[in-house]
């Protein structure tokens, strides 16, 4: 059988990573300008919460349904659509700004666009760098996009902070239009592989269906799925309110908010980094649960720490605990359940990082009565008294995968 070359070298996944390390880039800068944006305007926690929301309702209400249409529709022209839909929407808001003329409610709709765009990528853009890939290189891949994607997250926020002091919003939507522009040929060159899954399309009651009957026959993948909700809910939300601490608490200019916002980043591109070599020899249920409790003990430093250097310090760690999250989430999932329920099984998931929402209503709605430190704190005690409540439940991603998932180490 000959080898296949490194997945990096084939065209059609050049194209995708791009687009994803583009847009990925314009999505952090766009969540660090404006929430800086929204806060100087309304002077309320919640309403920065609440922009980030709102990027995250589109996986909960079309993540399922984004999957079912990708069966019936060509996805790199679906693709195409919705990025043109967003880089409209940019151009639109370059004019408002250049005329002094946006407003917060502006930024909300941007806001759920982009979010439908985010919630598309699961299905459509890395389910086509799946099967470009085929089953001997998807692991390398995943791998390279999510070091990707975290590199997306360390330099985005501190390129936003940046662009925000040097020229406010217009500069931040000129840069935004700009990288687009190249996402946008790129996707008008794919087309479907030739490997593509030739299937008439699952329904979405079905796709739910055979999602629900994957759940109630894995325990461990019970226990992964609920652990993705707590962490949603409690736990990744609170750092919607880094933006708030440093204008607060640390009495940092937008730039500076912005270098702090990237520190998260910088976490999870050495959490990338460091997996990629070691994930083989760890123990996945023990690193996922790991990580999450980790991520809620570190929050409250997050919360009360006084000192810049220090809140660099928990910003470093939690983005990589983060990294070991979703890493492990999707590994954990894959190796929980049969063959022919992987998909599924994926769409609840998706289902259940929808959850956020909830958790960044949460934490806006206390930090609007208690301030931004006790908000974070009430969510972390929260958090870890959902996992000891249910450690019954939550033990069960310990266990080693049953032999129908394959001999992945758990």
């Amino acid at each position: 059988m000959p080898v296949e070359p490194p997945i990096y070298r084939d065209p059609q996944y050049q194209r995708l990573w791009a687009v994803g390390s583009l847009v990925g880039l314009v999505r952090w800068i766009e969540i660090l300008a404006f929430a800086v944006f929204t806060y100087e305007h309304t002077q309320s926690a919640m309403w920065v919460a609440s922009l980030m929301m709102l990027r995250m309702v589109p996986l909960a209400l079309f993540g399922l349904s984004l999957g079912a249409l990708a069966s019936r529709v060509s996805r790199p022209r679906l693709l195409l659509l919705l990025h043109g839909v967003v880089f409209a929407t940019g151009g639109a808001l370059l004019l408002l700004s250049l005329f002094g003329q946006v407003q917060v409610w502006h930024l909300v709709l941007a806001s759920g666009l982009s979010g439908l765009l985010w919630a598309s990528d699961m299905p459509l853009r890395r389910g086509l760098m799946a099967d470009i890939a085929g089953p001997r290189r998807v692991a390398q891949a995943m791998s390279i996009d999510s070091v990707s994607s975290s590199a997306c997250r360390l330099i985005g926020p501190a390129l936003g902070g940046l662009l925000m002091a040097r020229g406010g919003l217009s500069l931040v939507f000129v840069f935004s239009v700009l990288l687009f522009l190249p996402a946008l040929l790129a996707l008008a060159s794919l087309s479907e592989p030739r490997s593509a899954p030739q299937v008439g399309g699952l329904s979405l009651r079905a796709t739910l269906a055979g999602g629900w009957q994957a759940v109630r026959e894995s325990p461990r993948l019970r226990a992964v799925l609920w652990l993705t909700v707590i962490f949603n809910v409690f736990a990744w939300p609170v750092m919607s309110m880094v933006p708030v601490i440093g204008q607060e608490r640390l009495q940092l200019d937008p730039e500076g908010v912005g270098m702090l916002a990237s520190l998260d980043g910088v976490g999870a591109v050495l959490g990338s980094v460091l997996l990629s070599f070691a994930a083989a020899r760890l123990r996945h249920g023990r690193l996922y649960l790991g990580a999450i409790l980790s991520f809620m003990v570190l929050q409250m430093l997050l919360a009360w720490s006084p000192q810049l250097l220090l809140t660099a310090a928990a910003l470093l760690v939690l983005g990589a605990a983060q990294t070991g999250f979703g890493v492990m989430q999707a590994t954990l999932v894959y190796t929980s359940t049969q063959a022919s329920q992987r998909a599924q099984a994926m769409g609840v998931m998706t289902m259940c990082i929808g959850a956020s929402p909830l958790g960044f209503l949460l934490v806006g709605a206390l930090a609007e009565r208690l301030g931004a430190p006790w908000a974070i704190s009430v969510c972390a005690v929260c958090g870890l008294l959902a996992v000891a409540l249910t450690w019954r439940l939550c033990r069960t991603c310990l266990r080693e995968p049953s032999a129908l998932a394959g001999p992945v180490r758990g």
